[in-house]
């Protein structure tokens, strides 16, 4: 497995001297455009995969991360759910029919707006897009995504998602999602000139579990791949793919054919295992991450606030700088309340 020798905040840094055009004193491994992204111009569709076209997993994750130590302006795009996360920090058991002293919080989320935070955060240049409400909600969602340096495209409508994270004490979290205009985004609502110089696209699972969002999401995948740019998918909810039905969902990834998959160990149970033409990243919560089969012990951290986003962190940290840059960023996720990275200047 390749070694990735800078940490976050160092990476943090660099990616703060690409935003003001300077050059770093410091390089980082990270994904090439030029060289390390699989070209998939003459595939002609995201169902169209053959395996003499597909390279082995070993090969995929040789591709995608390489050992050229410079920095690449690395563009990342996300497609899935943009929304506002309440997140309720329990003090103690829930008591239920009573009370509970709680934290409470509210932010902007959703598993791609996370993804793109993270990889902003990390150094990409970032760009999610997806449908959000045309509400006060959705205004300030995405002007809060605008201000952690991603760009922010697709259209409003309706009433935007909001999500409830209630966190135990010992920082588990269990998800209420209302996912409001998200799952509406329509295949023609989605621009090819959005996923122009892409290098890699992530699409959460949530984009993927019903229509019309299903066909959005496939639509840009081929606009992706016409880029020569690489592809994830994250399987997001065990329980969401459970009840979209796990057989017809592993049907319709064969046939989109991820480079990459990311899941945890739950979801893995109800996926029926791994893609095996895919890089598959398995996250294992405390006990760390397998990456292709690489076992990774998770970073030791102080202590445990809120695990809410850390596979979203994880996963940014991956495509942005491999398995030691995706720890790291996962052990920052969990030491803080909330979904997304601490803004530069925030308490």
């Amino acid at each position: 497995m390749l070694a990735f020798p800078l940490g976050f905040q160092e990476l943090e840094i660099a990616g703060r001297a690409l935003e003001g055009g300077e050059t770093p004193r410091t390089a980082a491994s990270t994904l090439d455009p030029s060289s390390a992204i699989q070209r998939r111009r003459d595939r002609g569709g995201p169902d169209q995969a053959s395996e003499n076209e597909r390279p082995d997993a070993s090969t995929l994750l040789l591709a995608i991360h390489h050992t050229d130590l410079t920095i690449a302006a690395v563009r990342v795009c996300t497609l899935g759910d943009l929304a506002l996360d309440v997140t309720v920090r329990l003090a103690g058991p829930l008591a239920e029919g009573g009370d509970t002293e709680a934290e409470i919080g509210l932010s902007p989320g959703g598993q791609a707006a996370n993804v793109a935070a993270w990889s902003s955060k990390l150094g990409a240049e970032s760009t999610f897009f997806g449908k959000r409400g045309a509400d006060l909600a959705g205004q300030l969602a995405a002007e809060d995504l605008d201000k952690r340096g991603v760009r922010v495209l697709g259209p409003a409508e309706g009433k935007t998602g909001v999500v409830c994270a209630l966190v135990s004490p010992d920082g588990q979290r269990s998800l209420a999602p209302d996912r409001g205009a998200a799952a509406a985004l329509r295949p023609e609502e989605i621009e090819a000139r959005w996923l122009a110089g892409c290098d890699h696209l992530f699409v959460s699972g949530y984009a993927l579990f019903q229509e019309p969002v299903r066909t959005a999401a496939r639509s840009a995948v081929a606009f992706a791949r016409d880029e020569g740019a690489s592809v994830s998918v994250d399987l997001s909810s065990w329980s969401a793919l459970r009840n979209a039905g796990a057989n017809e969902f592993r049907d319709l990834l064969t046939r989109l054919a991820p480079d990459v998959v990311f899941a945890n160990e739950e979801e893995e149970r109800v996926f029926g295992g791994p893609l095996p033409e895919s890089v598959w990243i398995l996250k294992r919560g405390a006990r760390g991450c397998s990456f292709a089969g690489d076992e990774r012990a998770a970073l030791p951290v102080e202590r445990v606030v809120d695990t809410t986003g850390a596979g979203d962190a994880l996963a940014a940290g991956w495509i942005v700088g491999g398995a030691d840059l995706a720890l790291e960023a996962a052990s920052q996720c969990v030491q803080q309340v909330g979904a997304m990275p601490v803004r530069s200047g925030s308490p």
